[in-house]
């Protein structure tokens, strides 16, 4: 995922680009002591770091890891935080009808490499059967005790789809709440910002051509909103002149095809960034279809042919 960011030359942006929760995050904050400025940052990532360990299918520890060991064995308690994050992830399966699953973390990985070397896609039946444990109806919750159960053994959750996005909106809390007025947080293409330039003017973003990843074919102005693009331009496979994503279908178990990217504006990173892949999964007319019946959110997409396909509420400056 990829969305350049504007800034101007003024000195009163402060920004720092670290590697977070396995992606490139780059926090900016405008403030005229460039101390300060520092220690806001500083406070950003620590709750980003904080974020991670809870969310992380990387660590033994970690709250996911442990509702996945115990799938199809017994209930989770976790903490309101996570637990929060799961229902709200239920919520948009729903609303997507499936095509955004946390429980996509039981995929059989062994079948996709998505590079150079991959030459032909899996049987329909042998992908079908990699993705026979995603199924978000079979994450069970229990509001009154905080706990998460995965009916299935070798069911498994992650976040991929909704966690930078989360961390985005929380580090951007941590920031106002320290009295930063104006900021951008970027992880990775999961974009938030809040406030305006020093200078008065609104932020402005520049969306990646996907055929150009560091060309921008489009700017917006997007102060106090958030952006996500997903898009198949960084991983991919070209087979017999056809290329896929590497989104997978959470239904086929095959990758998408039709959509080099999509790219989601909300007034949250967590909502833009989880929307992102289903729209991609569901195609152009479907997936603008459920944007078009959706408040305070808008998208673009470009197709494999170039052609340029956005929400009823966005007016595009090429």
């Amino acid at each position: 995922m990829q969305v350049i960011e504007i800034l101007n030359n003024d000195l009163t942006v402060h920004k720092r680009v670290m590697r977070l929760m396995g992606n490139r995050f780059e926090i900016s904050v405008v403030c005229d002591d460039a101390i300060l400025a520092e220690e806001h940052i500083d406070s950003a990532v620590a709750e980003i770091s904080r974020i991670e360990k809870l969310l992380t299918t990387f660590s033994d520890d970690s709250q996911t890891n442990e509702i996945n060991r115990k799938a199809g064995i017994r209930p989770v308690k976790v903490d309101e935080e996570v637990f929060n994050l799961i229902a709200r992830s239920l919520k948009i399966s729903d609303l997507t009808q499936g095509a955004f699953d946390i429980s996509y973390g039981s995929i059989d990985k062994s079948l996709w490499n998505f590079d150079v070397n991959m030459k032909h896609l899996p049987d329909a039946d042998t992908a079908r059967q990699s993705v026979s444990l995603i199924n978000y109806k079979n994450v069970i919750l229990d509001e009154s005790n905080t706990t998460v159960f995965l009916k299935e053994k070798g069911m498994r959750i992650g976040f991929g789809g909704i966690g930078k996005g989360y961390a985005a909106d929380k580090a951007k809390l941590v920031l106002q709440e320290r009295g930063v007025n104006s900021g951008i947080v970027n992880a990775s293409g999961d974009l938030v910002t809040w406030g305006t330039q020093s200078n008065g003017y609104p932020w402005t973003i520049a969306i990646a051509d996907p055929d150009k990843a560091v060309t921008p074919f489009s700017t917006l102005k997007i102060s106090n909103m958030a952006i996500a693009t997903s898009g198949n331009y960084e991983k991919y496979a070209i087979i017999n002149g056809k290329k896929y994503s590497h989104t997978i279908d959470p239904k086929t178990g095959l990758p998408v095809s039709g959509i080099k990217s999509v790219s989601i504006i909300s007034p949250n990173a967590e909502l833009a960034d989880a929307m992102a892949t289903p729209v991609m999964v569901m195609g152009v007319r479907v997936g603008l279809d459920l944007i078009n019946q959706l408040k305070h959110i808008a998208c673009i997409i470009i197709d494999d042919y170039n052609q340029i396909h956005s929400s009823n509420n966005i007016n595009i400056k090429l």
